[in-house]
């Protein structure tokens, strides 16, 4: 759809070119018929229109609001009730009706009535708990507004307020994992939003990544995935303090590291939106570019992950307070029934890394190996086994800080290999960021004197801008070599169609 700001200036030049003779009355005619020049006064004043009718409408609505908070108290608890629920159905009424409209305008609008709407639930939630005198936790009321927002998302199928159930429920879950912190008694009852705390990696899974395939939402998708790993960090740290020992402690350690980049990378939609399992070859390895397919956002967010893993575990401080393991006389008041979901998950990373390892024995009697698989899960084992030698068997600080800086350069260095290769900046930049961090650290972190790292920090600042100039310029060079490809390569297919 054209912007108004191109017809107004499209009609602005037209007018010159008529002035000068460069055309005719009948091509600007035509011109203005093809563009509807001619209704841009008549949307210029329905949007003025629009302006004071919304500018009144607030002025109006913030009057009846002062207007119901001062007889607040005077009004009877069934008057309440039904202002509450009348307001409520009134705004997602008229959003929906207007959301349903082809004009864009009034879809924009009614969106964001439905937004208000589902704002106006969390409203009523709280003010209904003060009327009837609910006295429960902050945390409860934001799991139960995220959960009545979940429901309107799929119903309405909005990616917004998909967004806005994951940052209430997460909200949530943090207000939750503050009350743990602080009374561990929480643990010991049985209520709903206990439930949902100790189990909210397994409730993520289920509910948010579906929604984001409803909603064809790659933010939801990306969110829940970031969502799901943090929730399972969280739960496993408060479920193994009970049996965290010297003995299995590197174990278990290594174990909820690995877990979470395994997930992700061996993440695969196309079980279930393609039915490709078991499809080999060329068809299977490009399905990731179909639409409607987040593995690639997986596999994103796995590289995220394992960046920041290898470059904390880079620092020699992290493995020297590492080396003494927790007592075992520290507890906590958390079961084993909130790590139910790290033994389903550990089961799901385990049957997604066998089909891969199937996959690739069969790709590779074709010559076709996913070396870049095979790459990140020799860093996730890495990541792993390293540990479990440091906590359980002995001491090696000096060489893990060698190994996981060694691990940094090489992920780095794919990146960098990726981007050049496929001309993808953000590869490109995340493998430049890596190594220009962990430079910077080694000067900033060495006893040598200001001077020189202040021309370290001038020669890397001067690396980076050249760096840059010269990346956007092989971009472009490669997008041109793609594009004449491309062109010479159409007149071959139409003559090969003759």
């Amino acid at each position: 759809m054209v912007s108004d700001t191109f017809r107004y200036q499209l009609r602005h030049e037209l007018e010159l070119w008529r002035t000068e003779g460069l055309i005719e009355d009948s091509q600007y005619e035509q011109l203005a018929e093809r563009y509807q020049l001619n209704t841009l006064d008549t949307i210029a004043r329905n949007r003025f229109i629009m302006i004071l009718l919304g500018l009144g409408s607030i002025l109006i609505g913030l009057g009846v609001i002062t207007f119901v908070a001062a007889n607040w108290q005077e009004l009877p608890r069934t008057a309440k009730v039904t202002l509450l629920l009348s307001l409520f159905i009134v705004v997602n009424v008229a959003g929906f009706y207007l959301w349903r409209r082809h004009e864009e305008k009034q879809q924009r609008l009614g969106h964001g009535l439905l937004i208000l709407g589902a704002l106006i639930l969390g409203a009523n939630m709280g003010l209904m708990g003060q009327m009837f005198h609910i006295s429960n936790p902050f945390y409860e009321l934001l799991l139960a507004w995220g959960i009545g927002v979940v429901a309107m998302a799929y119903s309405l199928r909005l990616p917004s307020l998909g967004i806005l159930s994951i940052i209430l429920i997460g909200a949530g879950y943090c207000g939750f994992l503050g009350e743990v912190v602080f009374s561990g008694a929480l643990f010991q009852e049985l209520s709903w939003a206990a439930l949902i705390g100790q189990h909210m990696p397994l409730l993520t899974g289920l509910i948010f990544i579906p929604l984001a395939y409803w909603c064809r939402s790659r933010s939801i998708f990306a969110l829940a995935a970031i969502a799901l790993v943090f929730s399972l960090q969280i739960n496993w740290f408060f479920g193994i303090t009970n049996f965290y020992t010297a003995n299995s402690g590197g174990w278990i350690f290594a174990l909820a590291v690995a877990l979470p980049p395994a997930l992700l990378w061996a993440y695969d939609d196309s079980l279930w939106i393609y039915g490709d399992f078991p499809r080999l070859g060329q068809q299977r390895q490009s399905h990731t570019t179909r639409q409607g397919s987040f593995q690639s956002i997986a596999r994103n967010l796995a590289l995220v992950y394992l960046a920041i893993l290898f470059y904390t575990w880079s620092f020699s401080w992290f493995w020297e307070a590492s080396a003494n393991p927790v007592s075992s006389q520290q507890s906590t008041n958390l079961s084993w029934f909130a790590l139910v979901d790290v033994f389903i998950f550990i089961s799901v990373a385990i049957f997604a890394w066998l089909r891969l390892l199937w996959l690739g024995t069969k790709q590779r009697r074709r010559r076709n190996v996913d070396l870049t698989t095979v790459v990140i899960g020799g860093f996730i084992a890495i990541a792993a086994l390293i540990p479990i030698w440091h906590i359980n068997i002995a001491p090696i600080t000096v060489q893990a800080t060698f190994i996981f800086n060694a691990l940094l350069f090489l992920l780095a260095a794919g990146l960098i290999r990726e981007g050049l290769a496929q001309g993808q900046r953000r590869a490109f930049w995340g493998g430049m960021v890596l190594l220009t961090l962990r430079i910077l650290n080694w000067f900033i972190l060495s006893a040598t004197g200001l001077l020189f790292k202040s021309l370290m920090f001038i020669l890397c600042g001067v690396g980076v801008i050249a760096i840059g100039l010269w990346f956007e310029r092989y971009v472009r060079t490669l997008s041109n070599k793609q594009n004449s490809r491309r062109s010479s390569q159409s007149p071959l297919s139409e003559e090969n169609n003759l």
